[in-house]
């Protein structure tokens, strides 16, 4: 960074004729630009242009972190408020889901016993088949 005097950006506001001499920080592309564009222009000028630009830029940059601080804590503040109103607030009472969740475990079990039932069932069926099966098989002939 350079370091300019400049007069015309810091004037005061009450008295118009006194000017303050103050540094400013004059990136080098800013430089770059202003010396390339304003080829023909007297130094005083091209000065006075490469801290408005620099200052500019500055702002800019300081308004786009104020906005993204803004949105931030928008956001933030947004997601506590949900957080909060759904901590106040139960949108489900516990007793309801405690007894869903029985409500679904007893027919599971009747489900598991009906199945279990009938697997015994069919087995105790294809026994006898077996059986009588084997009986005709090996019943002696006359």
């Amino acid at each position: 960074m350079r370091k300019l005097e400049t007069g015309y950006l810091n004037k005061t506001m009450t008295d118009k004729n006194n000017e303050n001499k103050t540094t400013v920080d004059v990136t080098p592309q800013t430089s770059a630009l202003v010396e390339t564009e304003m080829a023909d222009e007297t130094d005083e000028i091209k000065n006075e242009t490469k801290a408005l630009i620099d200052a500019i830029k500055k702002r800019a940059q300081s308004e786009a972190q104020s906005a993204g601080t803004l949105t931030r804590d928008t956001y933030l503040n947004a997601v506590r408020q949900a957080r909060e109103a759904i901590e106040a607030n139960q949108l489900i009472e516990r007793d309801r889901i405690e007894h869903a969740f029985d409500m679904i475990q007893q027919e599971a079990q009747k489900n598991w016993d009906s199945v279990t039932k009938e697997v015994q069932d069919l087995g105790d069926r294809l026994q006898s088949a077996a059986k009588a099966a084997w009986e005709v098989l090996t019943a002696p002939r006359s």
